[in-house]
């Protein structure tokens, strides 16, 4: 590698605990920052794909994921690396608490030097927010906590308690009100997807402008992020057309994966099944997660697709369905309430969702075309017929382990795969 280290300012947010208002904060200052005319890059720490939908509205760019297991450091060194060729200011939104996990964000943050801003919770609290984020800032040598933000305050009187408790070594950058016009709102998996929302756009402008009331010009220090190559991608989808469902249903898609598909030389064709399309002309299919659960009847109404797709996987051409595309598969999908409805016959079984998570964690699968990284979220308890033909394991010692199924070349799982963890492996669930 002969290209020098690039030097871009970036912030780690992070928070003392989920619900704390990290998308938020991360939200509001991409649009804020963009709207100064900066070009913003954000990436979303760990597996999420919610998340990394409002911030790519408010950023204006995809958003990627940074994962120390699930991506490798190499990958994830040469995405910031990437990043700061281009952007003037990079923002990583951190997953769960700043601590927690066997690879945490705090870890991600010390591993490639990144400052960290602490979200807080204040509505319940005043003085002690202070103690809070002092304490955050020095449980951990060597951890650079550049500041703390206060989310859902109730009064600019609240804010100004608790700014004033905030030990001089760290510095308030701002706060965000408790105002339902600039909430992200929230289902079973997380955030309501983006392109649900046709408010989205007023309410990231909300948070911009309720942030400009403290915001800083001040940007984070540069920091220096040196080369690294990710992963080859082999090129050996050239001319192979693959068809992928994309829409309120099937939506959960990393930029990543797309990226490997097409650097190897994949024609993407993206479909609808909620609008009634049919299978386009293609080599293999991707059914990826989504939220299925929410459209039985359209989903249970299109024979024809459910025609096409019996007759591609017969044929034996290659299918990938993942989680949500996975349910789809079964024969048959009921949801909370009690209703079945008839889904596409491509894997003998059943599911139904229910109220208690069914799935989570990350996950590695052992496959004959290679091992893949990824991970497993879902609400869902499925009865399949067939033995798995592998089973997942838990990095963490966690209990979630999914089946890997086979029908022919039709792969399926609750997992979602990350392709860039073995590029060669994930092409190859695309090939006869």
């Amino acid at each position: 590698m002969t290209d020098a280290a690039r030097h871009c300012p970036a912030l780690m947010i992070s928070a003392p605990a989920s619900g704390q208002g990290k998308t938020s904060v991360t939200a509001a200052l991409a649009r804020w920052h963009v709207r100064q005319g900066r070009l913003v890059r954000v990436f979303k720490t760990g597996p999420d794909f919610l998340d990394p939908m409002v911030l790519e509205r408010a950023s204006g760019a995809p958003v990627y994921q940074l994962d120390l297991w699930m991506n490798g450091e190499d990958d994830v060194r040469a995405r910031l690396h990437e990043a700061a060729g281009e952007a003037d200011l990079i923002l990583v939104e951190g997953v769960m608490g700043l601590f927690d996990g066997g690879l945490s964000s705090a870890d991600l943050a010390q591993r490639f030097g990144l400052p960290v801003l602490a979200v807080i919770d204040g509505s319940a609290m005043a003085q002690t927010f202070g103690a809070l984020a002092l304490g955050l800032a020095r449980y951990r040598d060597g951890l650079d906590v550049f500041g703390v933000a206060a989310n859902r305050v109730g009064s600019p009187y609240h804010a100004q308690l608790l700014a004033g408790s905030v030990p001089d070594e760290l510095r308030w950058l701002g706060a965000l009100p408790r105002d339902a016009a600039m909430a992200l709102p929230e289902r079973h998996l997380g955030l309501v997807a983006a392109g649900e929302l046709g408010d989205i756009d007023a309410r990231l402008d909300a948070l911009a402008d309720a942030w400009a009331h403290h915001a800083s010009d001040a940007l984070p220090r540069p920091v220096a992020f040196p080369p690294a190559s990710r992963a080859p991608v082999p090129t050996s989808l050239h001319g192979w057309r693959i068809a992928v469902a994309r829409d309120a249903a099937f939506c959960f898609l990393y930029p990543a994966n797309l990226d490997v598909l097409r650097d190897a030389g994949a024609e993407l064709r993206f479909f609808s099944p909620l609008a009634g399309d049919g299978l386009p002309s293609c080599d293999a299919v991707w059914l990826p997660g989504g939220y299925p659960e929410l459209h039985l009847q359209a989903l249970s109404s299109n024979d024809i697709l459910r025609s096409d797709l019996r007759a591609h996987v017969d044929a034996g051409r290659p299918l990938l369905a993942e989680c949500g595309g996975m349910l789809y598969a079964l024969d048959s999908l009921g949801n909370a309430d009690g209703d079945t409805f008839a889904m596409a016959g491509l894997l003998p079984g059943r599911a139904v969702m229910q109220k208690k998570l069914g799935g989570l964690g990350m996950q590695a699968a052992v496959l004959p075309e290679g091992e893949l990284r990824g991970h497993t979220f879902h609400y869902a308890q499925a009865e399949i017929s067939p033995a798995p033909l592998v089973m997942a394991t838990n990095p963490d010692g966690g209990p979630s382990r999914e089946g890997i199924y086979r029908r022919q070349r039709m792969t399926a799982s609750f997992m979602h795969a990350y392709f860039p963890s073995h590029p060669a492996a994930a092409i190859n669930l695309f090939l006869p």
